[in-house]
């Protein structure tokens, strides 16, 4: 799957990262993790005290898929609001799902204090503002719900964003305790970390045919190694659906640009996250070497060709845009690229388990919000794995029901 074009930025940000081996010989253990992303570094991490031999193999280098084009803004809240989620599935769902979303960046910034090297997690607050005055109202419905469900935020009114920001909106909600971080250092220090606990990490090594019996599979590599394993997590970010696929995916493209260093950013205030109600919508964040991150325009394509021949055009667009907001900040793509983008038609991330594979689990962790959907359905994974069971499983399993069954 072509996942990436462009000129990267975060993989600039680590020099001399850690080398794994491939796999060479024929191995066993008891759960394989197929994918060294952000969703297979996380998964390692909920495993790597549980007494269990585990491995994990990625086709190419660690960190060099998806995540190294993911934007890393880490929030609670995704594209699919609140209240529209409850019309999706309820509302005591709607509400664990959030609630476990802001756990699991409590768990994020838990997991960063462990690594020896920093990978630049930094709380952040969100601006989510209104692109129009007809929007309004959904925000006003979106803070109602949030209020009642005890999270911390505000609601702004025009003048009050006047007041904060160089630039005025007809309203936007201010949430706290949401984050940033650097999604190839946390993936790359992560690994190292469970490879320190004890957990076999293989680069290179793609896997190339299986045999899927009732309490094992054996997986072929393409170099001849097998490795059989009781149980398999299937990590491996939007190339899961090479293994199987789901109807409730759907993929589009987007795009980014990482900027110049800028000097004064005393204009953003506190450098929140920023984004709108606009459908597709622009967002923007902060780095630890103050560069501005400035995405979306998604486009509906997943050919490749088209969504690269769009690429420069775009860069163009999401500055100006950039610059509307913020008009005294002078920037230009130092970095950019254009990725595919995966989503759910229902609005949450899934975990995948299909009666053609016992004991696979496929962490679907789909939506804008994939390194926080990661560490939840990492977390359930693992207590399935372990424990047998997790009372969270049926809002996330792929046959999950949904009370407003039309695609959106």
């Amino acid at each position: 799957m072509n996942l990436q074009s462009g000129k990267l930025y975060w993989n600039k940000t680590i020099n001399n990262p850690p080398f794994y081996p491939p796999l060479e010989g024929d191995i066993e253990c008891d759960v394989l993790i197929i994918g060294g992303g952000t969703s297979g570094a996380q998964s390692a991490y909920y495993l790597w005290d549980k007494g269990l031999d585990v491995v994990l193999v990625d086709k190419e280098k660690i960190g060099h898929g998806s995540t190294s084009s993911n934007t890393a803004l880490i929030q609670y809240s995704g594209d699919k609001m609140f209240y529209e989620l409850i019309n999706s599935f309820g509302e005591e769902t709607a509400a664990t799902h959030l609630k476990l979303c802001l756990t699991a960046i409590n768990e994020i910034e838990e997991a960063c204090r462990l690594l020896e090297k920093s990978p630049d997690f930094v709380r952040r607050d969100s601006l989510y503002y209104a692109s129009y005055q007809e929007d309004t109202s959904k925000l006003q419905k979106e803070y109602r719900y949030l209020k009642k469900h005890g999270f911390e935020v505000q609601l702004l009114s025009s003048n009050e964003i006047g007041h904060l920001y160089p630039f005025e909106k007809p309203g936007a909600i201010y949430t706290k305790n949401d984050a940033e971080v650097n999604p190839y250092k946390f993936t790359v220090e992560l690994i190292h970390k469970a490879y320190k606990k004890g957990v076999r990490i293989f680069e290179d090594t793609y896997i190339h045919g299986k045999k899927v019996e009732k309490d094992y599979t054996l997986f072929h590599t393409k170099n001849g190694s097998t490795i059989k394993t009781r149980y398999v997590i299937v990590a491996a970010g939007y190339e899961c659906q090479e293994f199987k696929q789901d109807k409730n995916v759907v993929f589009e493209s987007s795009y980014a640009i990482v900027t110049n260093q800028v000097e004064d950013l005393s204009d953003w205030y506190k450098q929140t996250l920023i984004w709108e109600t606009a459908r597709p919508y622009i967002y923007m964040r902060t780095t630890a070497d103050n560069r501005i991150i400035i995405g979306g325009l998604d486009e509906t394509t997943i050919i490749p060709e088209k969504r690269d021949g769009m690429l420069f055009h775009k860069k163009d667009l999401l500055i100006q845009e950039f610059n509307k907001l913020f008009p005294n900040i002078e920037v230009f793509p130092e970095f950019y690229l254009s990725a595919i983008y995966g989503g759910t038609h229902d609005g949450l991330p899934m975990i995948g388990s299909y009666g053609e594979f016992p004991n696979w689990y496929f962490l679907m962790a789909y939506g804008d919000n994939g390194m926080v959907y990661s560490m939840v359905l990492a977390k359930i994974i693992t207590d399935l794995i372990t424990r047998g069971s997790n009372s969270h499983l049926d809002i996330y399993l792929q046959t999950r029901p949904c009370l407003n069954s039309k695609k959106e």
